[in-house]
């Protein structure tokens, strides 16, 4: 074999720890046991890389998926700086899957546990940082806002699990009475109150929630429909948008209160074309 120390990575070997990449990540999600230096080093065999050339380019893989909005391993830290031959692996192989990730099937009845870890909201980011031209192009084609929007089983799950933690919440801080008022909205009425979920703060306050699931990371963008920006102009004392994240892994949440352009960039996503 050759020594491939301070060549470029070939097609052949990106698709090799690209597809390896992504078996461990499907293991990780299904809770299923692996050993990264076993993997590790039958990637060394197949390619004649170094062990810490290839953890640097399990990272550069996190990167990407980062970027994304998609789960990275846990241990193998978003590395950027990578070439562009492994945006191509990257590409080669989520279009083999269909654009995303198949994740393992859970328990029926899981959305209902009450367990669920609120955290402060992120704060705004930065100045965006110029990305590479083949990386832009790759997240508008695999878009993550426009993924989970289409996941209506990711999106109903999410709503369930936040329809059971308020009601655990009231209850918890003695409100029995406001915990049997909470209503799921979007799966008694449907869509098109601008909010899933009718909840109340302990003084009995209503709050508006609109549920926003992924199973990617805080960061992860999503769509805001016009009604729902509307409705948190509207009644700001009230509606909270209800961000649910990691949701394959370990559910963690914020919220966000209005004006939500204060906490996220809005940018118009579509138009609405008529004859008059």
């Amino acid at each position: 074999m050759r020594d491939p120390t301070g060549t470029d990575w070939t097609p052949h070997e990106i698709d090799l720890i690209v597809g390896d990449y992504f078996e461990m990540l499907q293991d990780e999600l299904a809770g299923r046991h692996y050993v990264k230096s076993h993997r590790n080093a039958a990637l060394q065999e197949l390619t004649g890389r170094s062990r810490g050339s290839i953890e640097r380019k399990h990272q550069n893989i996190s990167a990407v998926l980062d970027r994304l909005g998609m789960p990275w391993i846990n241990g193998y830290k978003p590395l950027a700086n990578y070439q562009r031959a492994l945006l191509d692996g990257i590409e080669r192989l989520l279009e083999s899957r269909g654009g995303t990730l198949a994740l393992p099937e859970r328990p029926t009845g899981l959305a209902e546990s009450a367990a669920l870890f609120v955290e402060p909201p992120p704060a705004p980011a930065p100045p965006n940082v110029p990305e590479p031209p083949a990386l832009v192009r790759l997240a508008r084609k695999f878009d993550p806002a426009a993924r989970d929007a289409r996941n209506r089983a990711l999106g109903r799950e999410g709503e369930e699990r936040v329809f059971h933690f308020e009601r655990a919440r009231l209850a918890g801080l003695g409100r029995d009475d406001l915990a049997k008022r909470v209503r799921w909205v979007s799966a008694e009425d449907g869509d098109g109150a601008g909010y899933d979920i009718l909840s109340f703060t302990p003084t009995g306050a209503e709050r508006l929630l609109e549920v926003k699931t992924t199973v990617g990371h805080r960061t992860t963008p999503f769509w805001l429909s016009e009604n729902e920006r509307a409705l948190s102009a509207e009644r700001p004392d009230a509606f909270r948008l209800f961000r649910l994240y990691d949701v394959a892994r370990t559910p963690r949440a914020f919220e966000l209160a209005p004006p939500l352009e204060h906490s996220v960039l809005l940018q118009p996503a579509n138009w609405r074309a008529s004859f008059g």
